[in-house]
């Protein structure tokens, strides 16, 4: 009677494991925010001779090119003029302005509940990108990104919970004025998402008659400025050291408008900053921190995001090189310098230089990703749908990036070993029980809390993906893009936003 009895408790067994696994985790084992710092590229060496050079350079060659209003503000706070028309930066100013800096703030969202903490050791990935083209859906080919492609990106990446944060990620080409341009692309993020959210001003000028639309969108006249849910990406400096006279504008007007800015140095190695990788990071360095200095001077303490970006080229053909691996080791440098200096870090990762979804594309994307992830870097940015060196977007590429980033959260949540973890005791009972974990309910919890089971990636037998057509991860990225956009149709604007909206505002879509 003893064999039936065991034979009864194996199927029991088999179906409730066979159930947990069809199941849905209760608990997302590998939620945003996890903690970064475990690569780290630099040694303490490293990092004081970068910074020393980085202070150097701002005190003896200083920032070109820069505007009547910001050399007045910083001379009032000890700058010098060189009298080249180069404004020396002290290294007492410099570094009492990293004293100075807000060291974490709230990027909050519209919804309350999808606002994220950003500075310290938490790690998000994002979005950023100015893409000009996008990765059709039907076709298969690159054609000039539309309005009407913004809207769809930004309701596919509300879906998804690996976009912490969403910075419009291509350029509505078939809006030529640059005011509707600003203002049709905030539209687009407000209807869509309730994210926080990050956009660029085209001119100074467009801040201050947009801020309407975000306290429409917040609630009433003023709200928005109380606890802002979009930050502005600008960038102050052109390489090498000099400012851009445009961007300093921006700045201005968001700061007197509370919107939190991303100050972004994208130079570019061999190009618009030494080719050698210390000197890159040295001057890549000065001219973030010279950013700091500026957002100091205008108001101590603003939320600033230190976005110290480098990216690379072909030094044999000129090409942009995202995906490269000098890239990879660059963006965890300088999230580890961000770091190290206690401030809010930004990088850029996942800007791989394939056209199509394929080899090129995953291990471009997988190395640049965790690395800037294992470094560290707070937020992320170009990690969700950028292709073709940030020329392109891809809806399903979004899809795939999701899937990879819980992934690298997963192997940043690392591995908590406890007493009950290490399973003695199941140990034990499996060898002199049944033989295997299967399970047994240390197991049935392991697969509930620690393990992540993703929608796209195919982990079936040959012969089960064969008989299913062998399909490709684009294809089911693909058919999961527009299953979302088919399904999926937010509105965050009530009616009377709406209507407010589109009496002040040329609304195109």
């Amino acid at each position: 009677m003893a064999e039936p009895h065991r034979r009864t408790k194996k199927r029991g067994g088999r179906e409730t494991r066979l159930a947990k696994r069809a199941a849905k985790p209760e608990v997302n084992p590998c939620p945003p925010g996890q903690t970064g710092g475990m690569y780290q590229p630099l040694s303490h060496k490293d990092i004081t001779a970068i910074y020393e050079t980085a202070l150097k350079l701002l005190e003896h060659l200083g920032m070109g090119e820069v505007p009547e209003r910001l050399a007045a503000d910083l001379k009032n706070v000890g700058a010098k003029d060189r009298g080249d028309g180069r404004i020396l930066l002290p290294s007492a100013l410099v570094e009492e302005s990293i004293g100075n800096a807000a060291k974490t703030f709230t990027l909050h969202g519209k919804d309350r509940t999808r606002s994220i903490e950003v500075g310290g050791e938490r790690v998000y990935f994002g979005t950023g990108g100015a893409a000009v083209q996008t990765l059709d859906l039907n076709t298969g080919l690159y054609r000039p990104s539309t309005l009407t492609d913004l809207h769809d990106f930004t309701r596919l990446q509300d879906t998804l919970a690996n976009v912490a944060w969403f910075t419009r990620c291509c350029i509505a080409t078939d809006v030529p004025d640059t005011y509707d341009l600003d203002v049709n692309t905030i539209y687009a993020l407000l209807k869509n998402t309730t994210k926080p959210i990050g956009t660029a001003f085209t001119h100074a000028t467009h801040v201050a008659p947009i801020m309407g639309m975000l306290d429409i969108s917040a609630g009433g006249l003023s709200t928005f400025e109380e606890k802002p849910f979009m930050k502005a990406h600008i960038s102050p400096v052109i390489s090498p050291m000099r400012f851009g006279a445009d961007a300093v504008d921006v700045v201005y007007e968001c700061i007197a408008h509370n919107i939190p800015v991303s100050c972004i140095t994208a130079a570019q190695a061999g190009a618009t900053a030494p080719a050698t990788l210390a000197g890159f990071l040295a001057q890549s360095l000065a001219e973030t921190l010279a950013s700091l200095v500026m957002v100091n001077v205008i108001r101590p303490g603003f939320p600033m995001i230190f976005s110290n970006w480098p990216f690379v080229i072909d030094l044999r053909t000129g090409a942009f090189s995202g995906g490269s691996g000098e890239t990879a080791l660059l963006n965890a440098a300088s999230a580890q310098l961000s770091n190290w200096l206690g401030l809010p870090s930004g990088v850029a990762s996942s800007m791989t230089d394939a056209k199509a979804i394929d080899a090129q594309y995953g291990s471009e994307k997988g190395v640049t990703a965790l690395a800037a992830a294992l470094a560290g870097g707070n937020l992320i940015y170009e990690s969700s749908g950028m292709t073709a060196s940030l020329l392109g977007a891809s809806f399903e590429a979004f899809i795939l990036d999701d899937e990879m980033h819980s992934g690298i959260y997963r192997a940043l949540r690392g591995v908590e070993v406890t007493e009950n973890n290490l399973g003695f005791d199941a140990i034990v009972e499996a060898v002199l029980g049944d033989g295997h974990f299967l399970g047994g309910p240390q197991t049935l919890a392991a697969m509930e809390r620690d393990y992540f089971y993703p929608s796209i990636a195919d982990r079936s037998e040959p012969r089960v993906w064969a008989d299913s057509g062998a399909p490709d991860t684009w294809a089911a990225a693909n058919n999961r893009a527009r299953e979302i956009l088919k399904e999926y149709h937010p509105n965050y604007l009530d009616a009377q936003q709406e209507d407010a909206i589109r009496a002040r505002f040329n609304i195109i879509h």
